[in-house]
């Protein structure tokens, strides 16, 4: 079994930053995908941002390019979201998802076998 637990979430002004994290357990990653979903109040669930293991490409939402970036730790537990320029559109609960093996619909939430719990990010205007 799978065990993802997400932290770092909080609350920040609009242009300011934040880092979340994705403590990861249980299996080895080694052949595991990685990705960030977001869901805010009365919205469904959108894709974020993905990683792909080995070659650690990266996949991002047009809404979040150039301001964030995602990032794993060299022992593969942790995956890492850094947001930056952030506006109130980002205020939502994040979420961490991993699968085995990449999906070429990475972006479908679907597509994912482990999820974490969640933790909220809150922008103010």
């Amino acid at each position: 079994q799978v065990q993802l637990v997400e932290s770092g979430g909080g609350s920040v002004q609009a242009g300011g930053s934040l880092r979340v994290s994705c403590a990861a357990s249980g299996r080895t990653f080694n052949n595991h995908a990685m990705a960030w979903f977001r869901q805010a109040p009365g919205k469904e669930r959108e894709f974020v941002s993905a990683m792909r293991w080995p070659t650690e490409m990266k996949y991002y939402a047009d809404s979040v390019k150039g301001r964030f970036t995602i990032s794993r730790d060299r022992a593969r537990t942790t995956l890492y979201l850094q947001m930056n320029s952030l506006t109130p559109e980002d205020t939502a609960v994040y979420y961490c998802a991993s699968r085995e093996g990449w999906h070429i619909y990475y972006h479908d939430s679907n597509n994912y076998s482990y999820w974490g719990q969640g933790t909220q990010v809150t922008v103010s205007s």
